[in-house]
């Protein structure tokens, strides 16, 4: 099912060598059941974000756009996992390609409860998410060869932030707690949320260390391929575990509307506003 277009047709070898070979660039991943999103505006507004620092002085895609290049790429696929990434153009600096990667859907059942170790590192601009990954990934790499499951970083001044590629919340037995430090805010963050906003359930941003994890009765990760994965421990702090903040958590994101990305497969991108693709740029580079 694996496939990748660059600007609504088959992505090239020179597209993909750049996108493998110069890591400049943001993109989003999110899931698709029967052709919508869980936080499709969020999405939006990230990449448009995203493009604003890193691409100042080029024009950025406009949302409809990028529906049509999802919805195009998508084909005639109902249910699928999503990246669109947002990459400096090979042809013209005053503008940007689009390049959106399709594949099989990712289950939202968590894994058995993880237990992650704690890091000194700090993304570069971590308010973003761009595509320099060596960092992270190598300490999810040592942290696995340790005996963990995952890493989650704490920044030079020991305050907690982040994990590999998710973000983490704290559950007290009357609130959700997450860490305030600069970090990427996710998408399932932030649908989490709003969504505990509706039901009435407090949460807050506080500062958190190590050490101000005792007495913290829950704790679980949060991304696009599953809004509650339970934590087990963190170092040597376990978790008693209270499956109340799992359910918590499955309630705020059922709270969620699902938002169709409404360009349908065989649209042609004409019309929508967007070029058909040149001969040039169509030809098909297998991607698994």
């Amino acid at each position: 099912m694996t496939h990748v277009e660059l600007n609504g047709g088959p992505a090239d070898v020179d597209a993909m060598h750049r996108a493998a070979t110069w890591n400049y660039g943001h993109f989003t991943s999110m899931q698709v059941r029967n052709r919508a999103v869980i936080g499709l505006g969020l999405h939006l507004c990230r990449l448009r974000e995203g493009s604003a620092a890193l691409f100042p002085d080029a024009t950025s895609p406009s949302d409809d756009e990028i529906r049509a290049f999802i919805g195009h790429a998508l084909r005639d696929e109902q249910d699928a996992s999503v990246r669109v990434t947002v990459l400096p153009s090979l042809t013209n600096g005053a503008s940007t390609d689009v390049m959106v990667s399709v594949s099989e859907p990712t289950l939202e059942t968590p894994r058995p409860p993880l237990r992650v170790r704690t890091v000194r590192y700090e993304r570069e601009l971590p308010h973003l998410k761009h595509m320099a990954t060596l960092g992270l990934t190598y300490h999810y790499l040592q942290a696995r060869r340790a005996g963990f499951d995952d890493v989650l970083f704490a920044g030079q001044d020991g305050f907690l932030r982040e994990g590999s590629v998710w973000n983490i919340a704290f559950w007290d037995g009357d609130r959700v707690i997450w860490p305030e430090a600069p970090m990427l805010t996710g998408i399932t963050m932030q649908v989490l949320r709003l969504g505990m906003r509706k039901l009435g359930i407090p949460d807050e941003t506080r500062r958190l260390t190590r050490e101000s994890l005792n007495g913290i009765r829950a704790a679980a990760t949060t991304n696009s391929h599953c809004p509650a994965q339970p934590v087990a421990a963190v170092d040597e702090t376990a978790f008693p575990g209270d499956d109340t903040f799992t359910s918590l958590l499955h309630r705020a994101w059922q709270e969620a509307p699902w938002e169709p990305v409404r360009i349908e497969s065989r649209t042609p991108l004409a019309a929508v506003g967007l070029p058909t693709p040149t001969p040039s740029s169509t030809a098909r580079t297998s991607v698994g």
